[in-house]
């Protein structure tokens, strides 16, 4: 599986492995199967036999075609847009002449009238999905562009960096090199966020980013704020969104720790759960007005990123069970190509 986007970053394919993209194939489909039975019934009473006819065509090369594609969709991704969009056409062109002589073997009453006829109407379907995925995916591009745009600005708080430079100015005569540690963490983290982050990263690189944002609040909070990881089962090659754990970290310390005068613990587990890659996070609770709604703010970037790249087949949410606040995230375990 992989994002909407099959290669994350330019207009492409989509990746027809997706749910969402699936989907929409089999209903924007349909629709047409539809509108040739109405002009194909001569009376209402028709219609459903026309539609049904139309769809036992149809439906079998839709299937068919649908996992040729996802099957060979790293094949798809070494071509050439048009080279792909070529090798799709002649797929379905394919499928329906195939399908087409069974078809007339088996219903040689219901056939279509001619090869002619049926590919021309398999041609216009196709290009029309091909289409709208591509018009979706260049209205998507800038959504992508605005919600990182957004997810920055929730992200970088005056506070956190006004408060990360005296913890280290604090160090740099007691402790140089811890505070030249800090000095180098904080420089990554800065890098990172401000680099463009549309594509997927390694899930290891998600880690480490959140580790160095943890180790610069600890100075500042000290024993105040406790982090247990559990990334034991963690598939360090999986991809995700970039800058997908770091803000969660983030409002957990903001949201969690900062408003309890002792502090708390911060749960961060990673793993792999029927073939789907789950990160859950758990931190203290207080109810605090303006931060609560700040925290409602920063999850709804996140969640709205998750749908950008993988529409149906990720999903997050959050639950406050007495005084913990948790925050579950699934998502398609895609491997990092090697």
């Amino acid at each position: 599986m992989a994002s909407i986007n099959q290669t994350g970053a330019g207009i492409r394919l989509p990746n027809f492995c997706n749910l969402g993209v699936m989907l929409r194939v089999m209903v924007i489909a349909n629709l047409f199967v539809l509108a040739a039975a109405v002009m194909r019934s001569r009376q209402v009473a028709d219609l459903g036999g026309q539609f049904l006819v139309g769809a036992a065509f149809a439906e079998p090369v839709l299937i068919v075609s649908l996992t040729l594609l996802c099957a060979g969709r790293r094949a798809l991704h070494s071509l050439t847009y048009p080279a792909a969009i070529a090798v799709v056409l002649a797929l379905e062109l394919a499928l329906a002449w195939a399908w087409g002589l069974v078809f007339g073997e088996m219903f040689p009453d219901q056939a279509p009238a001619s090869f002619a006829r049926a590919g021309f109407f398999v041609l216009f379907v196709t290009g029309v999905l091909l289409v709208y995925f591509d018009l979706r995916a260049r209205a998507l591009s800038p959504a992508i562009a605005e919600a990182r745009i957004q997810a920055l600005q929730a992200r970088i708080r005056p506070h956190f960096l006004f408060n990360s430079i005296n913890a280290v100015l604090s160090l740099i005569r007691s402790n140089p090199k811890r505070a030249e540690r800090a000095l180098e963490d904080l420089a990554d983290l800065f890098r990172v966020l401000m680099a463009d982050n549309r594509a997927l990263t390694p899930l290891a690189k998600e880690v480490e980013i959140a580790r160095q944002y943890l180790a610069i609040e600890e100075l500042r909070l000290g024993g105040r704020l406790q982090v247990t990881w559990r990334v034991e089962e963690m598939p360090a090659d999986a991809l995700v969104p970039a800058l997908l754990l770091q803000p969660l970290v983030e409002n957990a310390v903001y949201h969690g720790i900062e408003p309890i005068d002792t502090g708390g613990e911060i749960s961060i587990e990673v793993g792999l759960a029927k073939g789907e890659l789950l990160i859950r996070l758990t931190n203290p609770f207080r109810a605090s007005g303006d931060r609560h709604a700040g925290n409602r703010m920063a999850l709804a970037n996140i969640r709205e990123r998750l749908q950008l790249h993988f529409d149906v087949e990720a999903g997050m949410r959050s639950r406050i069970s007495g005084d913990t606040y948790e925050v579950s995230i699934r998502l398609p375990y895609i491997m990092a190509p090697r």
